[in-house]
């Protein structure tokens, strides 16, 4: 099977470190404005109580959780993944971030955040890390379509995330962009938009999300029934259309979702992912395909 037709992270990361690189996805006890009340409570819609980071924990657990799959690691990357990682004191990040960066085993980070939670103070002081370590930012966005986005209470409208993208790129911070694939009002062409609106920024990385419908989440309560895509072909064909569009250069972080199979609602193949891939890999080969095929440079 070849996965060389995509322009992974895995490989990616494996020549920039010299060999196996993992992320670890820790806890850094953030919270979230729209979940304080500053924006609002619960999150959103989507959003389960644990925010993204359902299997973020400490680094001294991960390694040991990780080391029992891959025994021959070169780097690790500490992923401060769940809510908000720059919603806090700056004085607070700066002391998360460098005790993270101290433990001999950790070669970079990872910081998962709002576009609209970056204020001036953040972004120094992630210029000054990206100075000494290795870094980059992932920004969720979901989606461009300021409609749906205020549907399921995102918070902000897409012109901050721009405006956050431009603050990165300044401060010469990689970036990562999330987007959330089969939100309800989207329709393909919707999902298509929002990736041409991504790759017409500054972004180094995309992560591609598989809505799950999940427990204890407002969209479940409201939306118990909802199917974001009825079979597993029809996501693969889907992200494989929108990879062919995606320009070579960007470095793809994540193809789906993977809730924890006893919280997932819907669709019920989704923790699947091993299946998902293969299909990506399956139909991008049969189809003679390659990501970025369909454009020359940005979109």
């Amino acid at each position: 099977m070849e996965t060389n037709r995509i322009n992974l992270v895995g490989p990616y990361l494996k020549k920039e470190f010299g060999g196996k690189t993992v992320k670890l996805s820790l806890d850094g006890g953030f919270t979230c404005p729209n979940r304080d009340g500053t924006l609002g409570f619960g999150g959103c819609s989507f959003c389960s109580e644990r925010g993204s980071g359902d299997n973020a924990s400490t680094i001294e657990e991960q390694i040991e959780l990780v080391s029992q799959k891959w025994k021959n690691v070169a780097a690790y990357i500490a992923y401060f993944q769940n809510y908000t990682g720059t919603y806090a004191p700056v004085d607070k990040l700066k002391s998360l971030y460098y005790d993270a960066l101290s433990n001999p085993s950790i070669k970079g980070l990872a910081i998962a955040t709002r576009p609209d939670c970056l204020s001036h103070e953040n972004i120094e002081l992630l210029k000054e890390i990206n100075e000494k370590t290795y870094l980059w930012i992932e920004l969720g966005l979901q989606t461009t379509n300021d409609l749906v986005a205020e549907s399921f209470g995102r918070g902000y409208k897409t012109e901050v995330y721009y405006e956050a993208i431009e603050k990165l790129r300044d401060a010469n911070i990689k970036t990562v962009t999330h987007i959330l694939l089969g939100l309800p009002g989207e329709t393909r062409n919707d999902m298509m938009q929002t990736v041409k609106d991504v790759c017409n920024n500054p972004v180094w990385g995309l992560k591609f999300h598989l809505l799950n419908l999940v427990k204890e989440t407002r969209l479940a309560e409201e939306m118990p029934n909802y199917m974001p895509f009825e079979s597993p072909d029809e996501y693969a064909n889907l992200i494989c259309d929108i990879l062919e569009n995606v320009p070579e250069e960007i470095v793809i972080h994540r193809l789906s979702a993977d809730s924890p199979k006893e919280l997932l609602i819907a669709p019920k193949w989704a923790y699947r992912k091993r299946l998902l891939l293969d299909l990506i890999f399956d139909t991008m080969e049969k189809r003679g395909s390659y990501q970025g095929i369909n454009c020359k440079g940005r979109m």
